[in-house]
């Protein structure tokens, strides 16, 4: 013992413990899931809030700080949900997302649906797709959906035409006993017979919120920003798209040039000046839909309930010519004494003293030349 003391000068070294070898190794393995935590949360904060196009829908109602089923998290790789500090709640996504949201609803109210109907839906297709129109799922499945042409909902190009695979699913969802009653999931698991039955809950507060805005009776609740370089948009194109997912019946009856309907006018020769849609002193750019012909037959209960009911049906219009201004290069709409810009997109719907969108018996679109 006295040799070993001398070798070390003096002194019997320390035996090191096994706790302090392992030290080093829990500081790294900690400092390692500190970044991988960072790294997400970066991720997660670009994919929310990116420079990139985004459309977002806010409720106009307070929401119960104990109900936490959809205050938070994401609905989707493109979507997310969130509260604010006044209590309402909010959902954002791509305006790829909101063309679909806003078709799927046109689907339903054109057909008289309810608006529960609209949310279902909505719900079934946030769990499936995210609200994207897939070209791929598990096994042949494909769409908004995810239908099955082997199990008859139509051939892969009618699944992947959002007008036509919502139609489908409206068709299923009406055979359906009760289905505005039953729980949301097991009215969309009747129709989807999903392996994963529970998974459509998870969506219903988001979905209920995109319903609130997309039938119009939360109006004003969505906006979208406008890409630095938008398409150059054209009225004929906009008129082709609202009957495509409304019906003919979204615009008047009058005849345009050659006698024709405008609904029923060719889109590539269609003017976009033609007395169907262009109101007096309205610009070339513009488009006027009027919202009294498109008033839901069930309102004639009463001039206040038809008021209200054509009311809804214009921030509808309203609505989906925001969620189509990405794609169809709309600028400006206005309904109500309320005006969407895509240059002031930050700024909402603002109110406005403009005589040409006082009237609340047409909305006006105005697109990009």
């Amino acid at each position: 013992m006295r040799g070993l003391g001398l070798q070390y000068g003096g002194r019997v070294p320390e035996t090191v413990s096994p706790s302090r070898r392992g030290r080093p190794l829990r500081f790294v393995a900690a400092f390692t899931v500190l970044l991988a935590l960072a790294g997400y949360a970066v991720v997660q904060y670009m994919s929310s809030r990116g420079s990139g196009p985004r459309c977002v829908v806010r409720s106009t109602e307070a929401v119960d700080p104990s109900d936490t089923s959809g205050s938070s998290g994401s609905s989707g790789s493109s979507g997310s949900s969130g509260s604010s500090g006044d209590g309402s709640r909010s959902y954002a996504m791509t305006p790829a997302m909101a063309v679909n949201a806003a078709t799927i609803s046109a689907v339903g109210t054109s057909r008289g649906l309810p608006e529960r109907a609209v949310t279902i839906a909505l719900a079934t297709a946030l769990q499936e797709s995210a609200l994207r129109n897939l070209d791929h799922g598990d096994r042949d499945s494909l769409g908004l959906f995810q239908q099955r042409p082997s199990k008859g909902w139509g051939t892969e190009a009618q699944i992947q035409d959002p007008v036509y695979s919502a139609g489908q699913f409206y068709d299923h969802l009406v055979k359906v006993p009760g289905y505005s009653r039953l729980p949301l999931t097991e009215a969309a698991q009747r129709v989807q017979r999903s392996g994963f039955p529970q998974a459509y809950a998870k969506h219903e507060p988001d979905a209920a919120l995109l319903a609130a805005a997309f039938t119009g009776r939360a109006g004003a609740s969505l906006t979208c920003t406008a890409p630095a370089d938008g398409v150059v948009g054209e009225p004929r194109k906009v008129r082709t798209e609202l009957v495509r997912d409304f019906g003919s019946a979204v615009l008047p009856a009058a005849t345009g040039k050659g006698g024709a309907s405008d609904a029923e006018t060719p889109a590539d020769s269609a003017s976009p000046t033609d007395s169907a849609t262009a109101a007096k002193g309205a610009k070339a750019d513009e488009l006027t839909v009027p919202v009294s012909v498109t008033a839901t037959a069930g309102a004639r209960r009463g001039n206040s309930a038809e008021q209200r009911a054509s009311a809804q049906r214009g921030w509808e219009l309203a609505h989906w010519a925001v969620a189509r201004s990405t794609s169809l290069g709309i600028t400006e709409v206005g309904y109500a004494g309320r005006v969407w810009s895509a240059k002031d997109a930050a700024k909402g719907w603002r109110t406005t003293s403009d005589p040409a969108v006082a009237n609340a018996d047409e909305v006006r679109i105005r697109t990009a030349r």
